[in-house]
């Protein structure tokens, strides 16, 4: 315990950009790379439709073990509320998770679908990380969303499993 007493001292006199640079150093490289294929391997399932790939991506093949949330903007959630009167910004219900997500968007639809990751940003300790990254869904090469999408993984024995997803959805700029 005296240990930790010491650290917690010695992390509250260093100053932040020493706090930083420790945190940023535990960034294994080997790690980075294993975390990049997770992230390549959703965007690639994405595309090809595969949903055994994308299910491989998850901690549990059972959506109750795996968050998974949107957060609509204002402007989104105004325009949506010509269809649906009483639409919130915030909405969880039992069907939005990743399967629901792979079977009804991605896998049963005609058209190319891509998300498109911009700016990813990892940080890891080597046990667990986060993800996060500016997105666009394009269907058929068309944007019908943007915003910016956080994961946190575990490393498993099966290596590393994405656990929680979440997400701003943001309609597309006008182009008018």
């Amino acid at each position: 315990m005296s240990h930790l007493r010491a650290f917690a001292f010695v992390a509250l006199l260093s100053p932040p950009c020493v706090l930083q640079s420790a945190i940023a150093a535990q960034n294994d490289p080997k790690d980075v790379v294993e975390i990049r294929k997770v992230v390549e391997a959703f965007r690639t399932s994405i595309v090809q439709k595969d949903k055994a790939n994308f299910i491989k991506l998850f901690v549990s093949d059972d959506p109750a073990h795996v968050t998974w949330q949107l957060v609509d903007d204002d402007e989104r959630v105004a325009r949506l509320k010509n269809f649906v009167p009483d639409v919130r910004r915030v909405v969880r219900w039992p069907e939005n998770n990743y399967l629901t997500m792979i079977d009804r968007t991605i896998a049963a639809g005609s058209e190319p679908i891509e998300e498109v990751f911009r700016d990813i940003v990892i940080d890891t300790d080597g046990e667990i990380a986060s993800v996060n990254f500016n997105y666009s869904l394009l269907l058929a090469g068309k944007e019908e969303h943007w915003g910016r999408e956080m994961w946190h993984l575990v490393r498993t024995d099966d290596g590393w499993k994405i656990i929680s997803v979440i997400w701003s959805q943001k309609d597309p700029v006008s182009k008018q």
